[in-house]
């Protein structure tokens, strides 16, 4: 199982072009199953980029389904690229279609980092306690 995850966590990272940026935000998420019946999910919003997005929900939608994820008054389209069970919820990922692209001009989760700040903090951290040690 470990090697599983090992390899499902490295596929994941290799498929990441743009710097993904962590939130966690509710969305409804709209697609049709495999027997072309229309499904509403709500899931979480895991991290988001300018192409595409992770969610974590409790159901399990197959790759290369496409889907409209709902936020506020807006929306993206995409499509699955990878769907993995991880403790006790799915991780999808999701890339937008053509010509949709994400921005924090239309939609700015609730709670937003950027991972590459937080690692720039404990750097000017550590190099501010250097300064006052020495």
């Amino acid at each position: 199982m470990l090697i599983a995850t090992v390899t499902d966590e490295t596929s994941m990272k290799e498929r990441r072009v743009d710097t993904r940026l962590l939130c966690a935000e509710l969305v409804q998420l709209t697609y049709r199953d495999e027997a072309g019946h229309q499904r509403r999910r709500i899931a979480n919003l895991e991290d988001i980029s300018l192409c595409g997005a992770c969610l974590q929900l409790e159901k399990r939608i197959p790759d290369s389904t496409r889907l409209v994820i709902r936020y506020g008054d807006g929306e993206l389209k995409g499509i699955v690229k990878y769907c993995t069970f991880r403790d006790t919820s799915y991780f999808i990922g999701v890339e937008f279609e053509e010509g949709c692209r994400w921005s924090t001009k239309h939609f700015r989760p609730q709670h937003l980092l950027d991972p590459r700040e937080l690692v720039q903090s404990v750097v000017d951290r550590r190099d501010l306690a250097g300064v006052k040690s020495a």
